[in-house]
């Protein structure tokens, strides 16, 4: 039977009635097991043998008997693409094959609604790998950003995914922490404004985006994954959550993701302030809240606060979770059991029930075929895996050339000495051990190594050019060696064939950066946290030692965060950073290095000068940085917003149009941006605030807008910014939002630490309270300059 033979006679598949009523309908036509079955996911090739690409997925899974689970019915399928390598189209053919048994077998017939991960595009075998989040940072283009989440959501929906479980708007505090990677930045406006891009395009595909993780994940202590937070009420509200704020206001998001660790002492996934009283009731939203993987049964094997698998699914329902992911350890006869005998309200289950349903009816999975059926097998939906086995690309040329267009605006080129761009080099000597690996460029969530390592027969799935290639393919005519050096974390010193091959080189191009993997498996990703920000292994010590030569020597990183580079940092000819800049991402690298690429990326997290003074960043009090009463310097090498080019810009008739506004009103600030130089390029224009002296402690300086301007040679802009008085607000002594009259200092920079003009506007009148209501932007006028 399918739904397209059935007669509609129940209301929730009359698609002529209002969603509250054909929910209402449905929820008093199931049984408690059939409500509570619409309430977890089910992971059918997932392995219990071994924490593949999970934590504890080994201890948290189970061998999946279809025909127990499938008469309940069942809310979600997880990972169907993403958990082993399989050919697009043949596992398109098995989803919808579950699918139709999920309405056959099942007394109602609701399908599942199938999730998958798309943090740096379709966790799929064969989808395109775009440039991770830190990258999309690194760019300071939200609008590419848009286009990246619109194509990878087209992408998934054509497959029959219904949700995306990305993106993270963790706020980086701690550079340490492994998954620095998957954020992206330290500052929450870049944060917010980027994400909400990304969310705008995939729900624009009709996936359900999930924003993660919230809230409070990325400042564990010392930077350990999972690791307790003890940030205080202003940090939380002033830092972490903005975010997911903006996100929630503005890009029409449908899900929610619950942290996995806890704030002084509460965790995430059982604090019913923070997934009902904030996020519902104060902020509006109507979506559902989808449990972090395991995290339910974290509360009993992890923070010790239920006693039972049934105390944490009912500690999570009445904070708010709706679905328990990946499985259901703890959404299962258990809490049938409970709620039967009254120890756990129904109500609960209603009430996760009803934005279950809502969500499904929605995505139109409850009017027809159609809601399910992957539109790669439309109008072919009898046809087995081998019939259409090979007809889906899901890496086609108009998906390469987005993911090369956001690497080549995210390069950072951090320092330059003249040697850059080359010119028309004879010899180029590569050494390092990221020169000719080609998953150098990816991340821990892309598919090759979050599931196809486990799978090597398979291969990647897509083309990867290494470093080396790239270079070949960009200077033809040069003779290019390569060495590699040492290993990314072996630690090997035996530098001899590297030196050597650099011995009369025009250049020296050092390869280095991380290994993304899983918990411990690299050096970069989920459960990968470093001890302090010194280069894995004995990098740093090759590239003192190719720098010592003499030869130019170009330091080139391919690394998932920022590292100190020593002595490097001043005496390297140059400094190129690349976030793992995705599938096209060397070729990016190597015309950066050729001047076809005119670099234009800005730092969307600080680059350290000292590898253990950690935790830092920009948004640092005076007391959190440089000082005379203590000896360590948290100076960074490289400032937040930090990036340069081959061109150079004037910057011209700063201004705010007013010396005094009232505590509701907005000033304009301006200045004109030149091309001084003889190519075309991009500055970035970023605008701070400054608070010197407030009821609270607050950072030097602070993000609240920029603006990224494309010029050509000699062409000037006028850029100006209106700025809402809401801007300059934080928390109060008392938990409050306030706007707090006095000196506010609007710095227009082309970094947080170089500040070109400081514009001096006073706030007046008596102090204001503001909410979740205020402004949250300036208004961005960009105006051409004669």
């Amino acid at each position: 039977m399918t739904l397209s033979d059935t007669v509609i006679t129940e209301p929730w598949r009359d698609a002529a009635l209002p969603t509250a009523e054909r929910v209402e309908a449905l929820v008093g036509a199931l049984t408690l097991e059939e409500k509570i079955a619409q309430l977890y996911g089910i992971w059918i090739a997932a392995s219990n043998d071994g924490a593949e690409v999970a934590p504890n997925q080994n201890e948290m899974t189970e061998d999946i008997d279809l025909d127990v689970f499938l008469p309940l019915g069942l809310g979600q399928l997880t990972r169907t693409y993403g958990t082993i390598p399989v050919d697009p189209a043949a596992g398109a053919v098995s989803l919808l094959r579950t699918q139709q048994r999920i309405v056959a077998e099942s007394r109602l017939g609701i399908p599942a609604l199938a999730h998958e991960e798309c943090l740096a595009g379709f966790a799929a075998w064969g989808a395109t790998a775009y440039p991770v989040p830190l990258s999309w940072g690194a760019s300071w283009s939200p609008e590419i950003v848009e286009r990246v989440g619109a194509q990878i959501g087209a992408d998934m929906r054509k497959m029959g995914v219904h949700q995306g479980l990305a993106p993270v708007l963790d706020v980086v505090r701690d550079a340490r922490w492994g998954r620095v990677e998957e954020t992206i930045g330290e500052d929450p406006y870049l944060v917010g404004t980027t994400a909400t891009a990304y969310i705008k395009g995939l729900e624009s595909a009709g996936i359900v985006a999930t924003l993660k993780h919230f809230a409070g994940y990325s400042t564990s202590k010392a930077g350990r994954n999972l690791a307790p937070v003890s940030i205080g009420p202003r940090e939380l509200a002033d830092v972490i959550l903005p975010p997911f704020e903006m996100a929630i206001r503005e890009s029409g998001v449908r899900s929610v993701m619950n942290s996995y660790t806890d704030i002084d002492g509460v965790p995430s996934a059982a604090d019913e302030s923070l997934l009902t009283g904030l996020l519902r009731d104060t902020w509006g939203f109507d979506g559902t809240v989808v449990a972090d993987y395991f995290a339910i049964a974290f509360l009993l094997t992890q923070h010790g606060v239920a006693e039972d698998w049934t105390d944490a699914a009912h500690q999570a329902l009445q904070a708010g979770i709706d679905v328990e992911l990946p499985g259901r350890k703890t959404f299962g006869p258990g809490l049938v059991a409970a709620v039967r005998d009254g120890v756990v309200p129904e109500a609960l289950v209603d009430r996760a029930l009803r934005r279950v349903l809502s969500q499904k009816i929605e995505l139109g999975l409850l009017d027809g075929d159609a809601g399910f059926v992957p539109d790669v097998l439309a109008g072919d939906e009898t046809a087995s895996a081998d019939d259409v086995r090979g007809t889906v690309d899901l890496d086609p040329a108009e998906n390469r050339a987005l993911a090369r267009e956001l690497a080549e605006r995210a390069i950072v080129l951090l320092s330059n000495d003249g040697t850059l761009p080359l010119n028309a080099p004879r010899r180029i000597a590569l050494v390092g051990p990221n020169g000719d690996d080609p998953f150098a460029v990816l991340g821990c969530y892309s598919f090759p190594l979050h599931v196809g390592i486990h799978h090597p027969d398979f291969g990647a799935g897509i083309v990867l050019p290494t470093l080396l290639e790239s270079l070949r393919e960009e200077f033809p005519d040069a003779e290019i060696t390569y060495v590699q050096g040492t290993s990314v974390d072996g630690g090997e010193r035996d530098f001899a064939e590297a030196l050597a091959s650099v011995q009369g080189a025009d250049v020296a191009i050092v390869a280095l950066g991380d290994r993304a993997g899983l918990f411990g498996r690299g050096t970069s990703g989920e459960g990968c946290d470093a001890s302090d920000l010194s280069l894995p292994g004995a990098q740093q010590q090759l590239l003192d030692a190719v720098i010592a030569t003499g030869i130019p020597t170009v330091a080139t990183l391919l690394a998932g965060r920022p590292y100190a580079l020593g002595s490097a940092a001043t005496e390297a000819a140059a400094i190129v950073e690349a976030f793992f800049a995705g599938e096209e991402g060397t070729p990016a690298v190597a015309g950066v290095l050729s001047g076809r690429i005119n670099p234009s990326g800005r730092l969307p997290v600080s680059v350290p000068s000292n590898p253990g003074a950690q935790p830092s960043t920009y948004l640092a009090p005076p007391l959190a940085r440089k000082t005379g009463v203590s000896n360590i310097d948290t100076t960074p090498a490289f400032a937040f917003g930090h990036g340069v080019g081959y061109t150079t810009f004037s910057w011209t008739d700063a201004a705010a149009d007013a010396g005094e506004i009232a505590v509701d009103g907005s000033v304009t600030v301006s200045l004109t941006v030149r091309n001084t130089g003889d190519r075309a390029g991009a500055e970035v224009v970023q605008l701070y605030v400054n608070d010197p002296v407030a009821s609270t402690v607050r950072p030097v300086q602070r993000l609240v807008s920029y603006a990224r301007l494309e010029l050509e040679p000699g062409e000037g802009a006028k850029v100006s910014f209106r700025v809402p008085a809401d801007l300059t607000s934080f928390t109060s002594r008392d938990g409050r939002r306030i706007v707090e009259p006095g000196d506010i200092v609007f710095g227009l920079g082309r970094s947080s630490a170089d500040i070109v003009s400081a514009q001096v506007v006073r706030l007046t009148g008596s102090e204001r309270q503001v909410d979740h209501t205020r402004e949250l932007h300036a208004s961005v006028t960009v105006l051409p300059d004669a």
